[in-house]
């Protein structure tokens, strides 16, 4: 890491009317990483040299931001814990750099802590999500966006803890989350054109007994509407509608790594929408880097 002296130095060669120089400054700032952040953002606010010099800083920053996004995302697809909150914090800094992760992960906690204290390990699964429910639901008031249900704020996790509404996965994200937190078996499940919960069966015993528990599926949830509990029928009825082949996959629980792909997939149909090209291929970057 060169010094701040140095910085400074090519800082100020930024607004250089010569291309060349410009492409030099501009990779050499580049390999300092985002430790040359507050000196770019600094300049930009007291030192105005024009036009051109404050978009070379804007573009910059976003560059260098958009490799750190890169490389943290390599990092977690490699890592043995693939932590789906840290997975969905990660996304979210591509849209808001300077996202408040403890914020965001304080009213997962108060989220969890308020569900705790109603839990006792008399209930039965289908009473402990119904506890559930009525706090994510009716305290914590989460709701489906239906309005806007493919606008890119419904994917992002922090603005989703912040409004209350999502879209069928940020939901069932944030609610699978809490709920293996608290040690409840409860996982997402990967539909086409939409996104459930999985409660698994550990004591294999079937809270519908009159179904083939073929899946080690107790039951399932849909968080966009309001946690309600159905079963293995109504997604072969779904599946049905979509003339779409019944797979085991759309019945059994996904990976988080596959939950975070499929949250990058719904990010690029978002901003195709809304005509946005140089996000969706920054997106489309991020998303080849998940096997």
């Amino acid at each position: 890491m060169i010094g701040t002296v140095q910085i400074q130095a090519l800082v100020k060669l930024i607004d250089d009317p010569d291309d060349q120089v410009y492409a030099h400054v501009k990779e050499e700032i580049k390999k300092c990483g985002t430790e040359v952040i507050p000196f770019l953002e600094h300049s930009w606010e007291h030192d105005y040299y024009g036009l051109v010099f404050q978009n070379r800083i804007e573009h910059l920053i976003h560059e260098i931001q958009f490799t750190e996004i890169q490389r943290l995302l390599k990092n977690w697809v490699n890592s043995s814990e693939k932590d789906l909150l840290e997975g969905a914090i990660l996304l979210a800094k591509y849209q808001y750099p300077g996202i408040d992760e403890i914020k965001s992960k304080e009213v997962i906690h108060n989220l969890r802590r308020d569900i705790w204290l109603e839990l006792n390990d008399n209930q039965t699964s289908y009473e402990k999500v119904k506890i559930f429910n009525r706090v994510f639901f009716d305290m914590y008031k989460f709701s489906g966006d239906s309005k806007n249900y493919h606008s890119p704020v419904n994917s992002f996790i922090n603005t989703v803890l912040e409004s209350k509404k999502g879209n069928p996965l940020s939901l069932c994200l944030i609610y699978s989350i809490v709920a293996q937190s608290l040690d409840l078996p409860i996982y997402g499940v990967n539909l086409p054109n939409h996104f459930v919960l999985a409660y698994m069966d550990e004591f294999h015993s079937n809270h519908f007994g009159e179904l083939q528990n073929e899946f080690g599926v107790l039951f399932y949830i849909n968080a966009f509407s309001r946690g309600s509990i159905f079963d293995v029928k109504e997604i072969e009825q779904f599946l049905s509608g979509l003339n779409i082949e019944q797979r085991r996959e759309y019945f059994e629980p996904c990976s988080n790594t596959s939950i975070i792909k499929r949250m990058l997939t719904n990010l690029i149909y978002s901003f195709q929408q809304v005509g946005n090209s140089e996000k969706v291929e920054e997106l489309t970057i991020l998303k080849s880097l998940i096997n």
